[in-house]
């Protein structure tokens, strides 16, 4: 059993940054593809961005490409989105999942209720 605790969401200006943090409780942490979700209201979860379980490669939506950045320490179970030039779009809850069976590109395209964690998620505002 996996948990996630998404955290370091808030309120910022458009053009502003935040960093998200995703702390996974279990000692095979590095063993999960690990990506990041959205929702935002009356929409959707949709996908953002995956790395694979080293924290190699990654793949990000057309979206976000260029602003985001994913990055993951295995010494600490914790997975991060780095956000620079948030737009008023990109408010949103936003959730960490962890499958141990696909691989980070398959994130994208997995039915999200077969994807094995979730956070519970937490809140980006972005004002405009």
């Amino acid at each position: 059993q996996v948990q996630l605790v998404e955290s370091g969401g808030g309120l910022v200006q458009a053009g502003g940054s935040l960093r998200l943090s995703c702390a996974a409780s279990g000692r095979t942490f590095s063993s999960y593809a690990m990506g990041w979700f959205r929702q935002a209201p009356g929409k959707e979860r949709e996908f953002v961005v995956a790395i694979s379980r080293r924290g190699g490669n990654t793949y990000y939506v057309d979206s976000v490409r260029g602003r985001f950045t994913i990055s993951r320490d295995n010494a600490k179970n914790t997975v991060y989105l780095q956000m620079n030039s948030l737009k008023p779009e990109d408010t949103a809850v936003y959730y960490c999942a962890a499958d141990q069976a696909i691989t980070y590109q398959a994130m994208g395209v997995t039915p999200l209720r077969d994807l094995d964690y979730w956070g519970q998620g937490t809140q980006v505002t972005v004002s405009s």
